[in-house]
């Protein structure tokens, strides 16, 4: 490693050769403004576009100003940050930029979290001296995720979140000059796109570009409407999270405060996803085992290795990228889909309530739980099984809206019949979390001993794409687990080349699996927030009694009343799915 030596403000110092100047003066707490710039390195990922102009600085000897997030640093350069020649061009460029934008901020999703808003009050800029005509584009309205186009800046971040993190190849730079735009191939909207409605690109977009599809307009409507029974269920990784919105720090527990919240929002139940997510551990671990006697017995047919299905944003991602390969993963349906499945049959029985009186509530880290909660299969009769789904980050504001406290309120418990769950049930929310929930159901049950030690540490990590060995007392169990959809398209091409000798793989869709999804509050890319989140997840599951799906007693008695076993005729109707093949095509308007 080779250091140089620079001056930064009159600040000597020594950095890394190769370093940019917006490196070295992060270095010693220098902070120059930046609004393409997006650090990723924690993804292996680089972000330095250098095109808004700015983070330019002052490099005497230059002429001109230097973009310093592109900009390396070189023996005995001398940079000012803050010099009023600096300061007045990013102010020009700010205006520039403003210039091209809608005003409207009061109405704007991203009001109070938007980075140009923000940047543009650290400016001081309180006119915009250059006016000329605004670009226009159509809105384009998905079932997750809306793109608002007019206030699209070129950054650029959801191009690299979408091509190098993602590798779904939907968005990219279209046009040019006053007609350029991110957007998909031929201006397609992303609902005939490849798009997976991960919601990473919105996870960093610095506008109101990119926004989920809220629906908390319609849950206030159903919570106000007396002839409806509303209920609402809960992912593991919201609650590991949603504290941040009300300045707690990441990685606090807050599912008893969260509990307390949703009763005083008016919610009817308050029940536990984590329910679910034992349930698809039965329905999927039986699954496993079924297909591992099949191969043991030499049947060369079986499908393996079986991939998980929870999350729906890997669903469609294999479903347009690699349909040949639909009859692999598991057929079971996601937690959230099996809690409405069950709540509009077995509890509505229970609660004496019709189908269509039963709105099912969802509070998820993902965006794509929009889109999965409206795919026609998961609805009987256009009824769907769960009716509207909200992000983390919705749940805040609705909480901010009606209740404004959060911090202060009182611990309270998830109502039973559905809200009983244990240990593999919470740990769904980290990457690894399912197989490893998985693998503590099906070891006791394929070899018939007690499991002592629950935790399979070496399910763990974060790595993008990770391998272990599990050992069911003689059957070697080889595990495959990737978070991210472009490490996941690795595992699947080298299935496909038959490199693969994996009998299970466990695939999430973002970057540390649901703790890191698109609807949680935004992390920039910051592995100790998704890393603190991880930990939180992890002492949730040591501090709960049971810690196997199996010895739920809520399941055991769904079973016994309801779906007779897993993978029963009853259990398949209900609890389970089939996948299409969505190769890309292409739409062209006429």
């Amino acid at each position: 490693m080779t250091l140089i030596n620079i001056k930064i403000n009159g600040k000597e110092l020594q950095v890394e050769e190769g370093m940019t100047i917006l490196q070295a003066a992060r270095k010693i707490d220098i902070e120059i403004p930046t609004l393409c710039y997006m650090n990723l390195k924690d993804l292996g990922i680089t972000h330095n576009p250098g095109g808004c102009r700015i983070c330019v600085v002052e490099i005497e000897g230059r002429r001109n100003l230097a973009p310093s997030c592109v900009t390396k640093v070189m023996e005995g350069m001398n940079i000012k940050t803050h010099t009023m020649r600096v300061l007045n061009a990013r102010r020009t460029v700010m205006e520039l930029i403003l210039s091209d934008h809608p005003f409207e901020c009061l109405t704007c999703a991203k009001n109070g979290n938007c980075d140009l808003q923000t940047l543009a009050q650290t400016l001081g800029v309180r006119e915009i001296h250059y006016q000329g005509e605004q670009s226009t584009y159509k809105e384009d309205f998905s079932p997750a995720i809306i793109r608002d186009m007019d206030k699209c800046i070129m950054c650029r971040r959801c191009e690299t979140m979408c091509n190098d993190v993602q590798t779904c190849g939907v968005l990219s730079g279209i046009n040019r000059g006053f007609d350029a735009v991110v957007a998909p191939a031929f201006e397609q909207d992303l609902i005939q796109s490849p798009c997976t409605f991960c919601g990473q690109c919105v996870a960093v977009c610095p506008t109101g570009a990119l926004t989920e599809q809220d629906h908390t307009n319609k849950v206030i409507r159903a919570l106000a409407d007396p002839t409806k029974t509303v209920i609402v269920q809960t992912a593991p990784a919201v609650r590991v999270a949603l504290g941040e919105e009300f300045g707690l720090e990441p990685g606090t527990i807050v599912t008893g405060r969260m509990v307390t919240a949703l009763r005083r929002l008016g919610f009817d139940k308050v029940f536990d996803t984590d329910f679910a997510a034992d349930l698809t551990i039965m329905e999927e671990g039986t699954e496993l085992l079924g297909r591992l006697t099949k191969f043991l017995a030499g049947d060369k047919d079986v499908k393996l290795p079986l991939l998980t299905s929870c999350c729906p944003a890997w669903v469609k991602f294999f479903e347009h990228n690699f349909p040949e390969m639909k009859d692999i993963p598991s057929t079971a349906k996601s937690p959230q889909q099996m809690f409405g499945a069950i709540a509009k049959t077995y509890m509505a029985e229970k609660l004496k309530v019709k189908r269509e009186d039963l709105v099912v509530v969802s509070v998820m880290p993902c965006l794509a739980k929009k889109y999965e909660s409206q795919r026609e299969e998961f609805a009987v009769d256009g009824n769907p099984d769960v009716d509207y789904s909200i992000s983390t980050r919705e749940l805040a504001h609705l909480i901010k809206q009606s209740i404004g406290e959060f911090k202060n309120l009182p611990d309270e418990d998830f109502d039973k019949l559905m809200g009983q769950s244990t240990g593999a049930g919470v740990i769904f929310g980290n990457t690894g979390g399912v197989i490893e929930a998985a693998c503590r159901t099906a070891y006791e049950i394929y070899t018939g001993k007690k499991l002592e030690k629950v935790e399979f540490e070496q399910l763990r990590g974060f790595e993008g794409v990770r391998s272990a060995v599990v050992d069911f007392d003689g059957l070697k169990l080889n595990i495959g687990i990737a978070h991210g959809l472009g490490h996941a398209r690795e595992l699947l091409e080298a299935i496909k080349r038959g490199e693969s000798e994996f009998h299970a793989i466990e695939i999430m869709a973002c970057p540390g699996g649901c703790i890191g999804g698109g609807g949680q509050p935004l992390h920039h890319g910051d592995i100790n927030i998704i890393k603190a989140r991880a930990a939180a997840i992890y002492r949730e599951d040591e501090g709960k009694a049971i810690r196997k799906s199996h010895e739920n007693p809520e399941i055991i008695k769904l079973y016994k009343e309801f779906l007779g076993q897993p993978m029963s005729e009853k259990a398949h109707h209900l609890l389970h799915t089939e996948y299409f093949d969505k190769k890309k095509k292409i739409y062209i308007e006429k």
